[in-house]
């Protein structure tokens, strides 16, 4: 809905998601994105998740391999060289960025080298408050942030479990553990001014009646954008169906009451590389060269 953003909006990130293809309909096809999978585990289990390596599946969580910052320092000079485009380097997986150190300290690598570029983490938001702090100094300056249900027993049906200060948690109370942890997250990082875009994966039956709400309390919280993302059958959701045409629209109107809806996203795996619009990725030629990899543990 990029024509039907208010002035606010577009005031206040204007600078960001003008070249930032993942926040913006005309950036998608004229600007560039690196994906970089340095993140190897989780600390929660969406029911949808299957995180996997190979070369063939368009999907979040999948990789060919893995990298240590050190290496992606390397990956993104080689990136910049063959898509002079990318303005933006992203870290989404195959884990979430927050369970290890392993994102925050490539952050910090590539402000330092590559400064003009806009550092872009995505988390499940599980520690996003706890780790503002070095978020921020790390030059991240636009954050996503995946919420499916803010109501506890909905958002049950949908992730299995979290581990939080290292204690595994189960039901509606890992649940309210975790959309609490996302809405002081996002209230705390997008007060220190970075631009927090939400992900909802839409899931028939089970939170299709419920997206206007996460909407009004992430933009409650400080968030400036919403991806309503269809459900990828897998894992526990492997028998559910994905929605359809009628019922994806039917979620966005309902969320534009309270937040702009991006409506670009391709899927976009852990170690994507290019213009999303374009068609082209390069992820092959910088990652199936011979490259050391190491164990994250």
């Amino acid at each position: 809905m990029d024509s039907n953003w208010s002035p606010k909006f577009n005031e206040k990130i204007s600078h960001l998601v003008k070249k930032h293809p993942c926040f913006n309909g005309e950036a998608h096809s004229n600007f560039g994105r690196i994906h970089l999978p340095v993140s190897p585990a989780c600390n929660i289990q969406c029911r949808f998740c299957q995180r996997g390596f190979n070369k063939w599946e368009n999907r979040p969580g999948v990789t060919r391999s893995l990298l240590t910052p050190e290496e992606s320092l390397k990956v993104v000079e080689r990136a910049l060289e063959l898509c002079p485009q990318i303005t933006v380097a992203g870290i989404a997986g195959p884990g979430d960025t927050l369970a290890t150190d392993h994102a925050l300290e490539t952050f910090e690598l590539i402000h330092w080298k590559f400064p003009h570029l806009i550092n872009c983490l995505s988390t499940n938001g599980l520690l996003l408050k706890e780790k503002a702090a070095r978020i921020v100094a790390a030059g991240v300056r636009t954050v996503t942030v995946t919420v499916n249900s803010i109501n506890p027993k909905e958002l049950n049906n949908i992730c299995s479990h979290i581990i939080s200060n290292g204690q595994f948690m189960t039901g509606e109370d890992a649940a309210q553990v975790l959309i609490a942890a996302q809405l002081s997250g996002i209230r705390e990082i997008a007060e220190q001014g970075i631009v927090v875009k939400i992900n909802t994966v839409l899931i028939p039956s089970v939170n299709n009646e419920s997206i206007a709400e996460v909407a009004k309390a992430t933009a409650e919280a400080g968030a400036s954008l919403l991806n309503i993302i269809p459900l990828i059958p897998q894992h526990e959701m492997a028998l559910l169906r994905q929605p359809n045409c009628e019922e994806l629209d039917a979620a966005r109107m309902a969320a534009e009451e309270f937040l702009p809806v991006f409506r670009h996203c391709l899927h976009c795996r852990a170690d994507a590389c290019g213009i999303p619009g374009s068609g082209i990725d390069y992820a092959a030629d910088l990652y199936d060269q011979p490259i050391e990899t190491f164990s994250h543990g």
